[in-house]
């Protein structure tokens, strides 16, 4: 791998594609969490994570990024594949259907009904992964009561008795 310069990798695009890992990357990656969990989790000063360069220069790492590296780590550490883009990130509708897991076609008709805000660049329809991901959370909640509410009416009903 060659070395890039700081600015080269930030202003590298950024692809949606999933990361996952496994084998002695996976072990490295656990033991990382629990590293930076514990780090987290101990009372009284602020933890001081730092990160070293191959030139041995380091720099603290700022509690907000530790608090997103601790859920990207242990997201990996339980053997998920991660995806981080930026809130404002411009979609295709293609990206969008792939994100929230369903067609294309039916992602238009959702922008066509007006349930997800969407504008166009020409001709093409444009979503930023924020409003995406905000539907993606109030369909997840939806989902979660309408779940509860046939839970609690099997329960007044008696059950399932065959079951006990």
């Amino acid at each position: 791998m060659t070395a890039q310069h700081s600015s080269d990798v930030l202003d590298a695009p950024r692809a949606l594609e999933p990361v996952a890992v496994t084998g002695a990357a996976l072990l490295q990656v656990q033991r990382l969490a629990q590293l930076v969990d514990r780090g987290l989790r101990d009372e009284g000063e602020r933890p001081r994570f730092s990160l070293i360069g191959p030139t041995h220069e380091s720099a603290l790492i700022p509690t907000d990024v530790l608090m997103l590296l601790k859920q990207l780590l242990a997201t990996l550490a339980s053997e998920e594949a991660v995806t981080v883009m930026p809130v404002h990130k411009e979609l295709t509708t293609q990206e969008a259907a792939n994100l929230l897991n369903v067609s294309r076609q039916y992602l238009v008709q959702l922008l066509d009904e007006g349930k997800i805000p969407f504008h166009r660049t020409g001709t093409h329809r444009r979503l930023y992964s924020k409003d995406v991901l905000e539907f993606r959370a109030r369909r997840k909640k939806e989902r979660r009561a309408q779940l509860d509410a046939m839970s609690e009416e099997t329960q007044e009903a008696g059950g399932y008795p065959e079951l006990e």
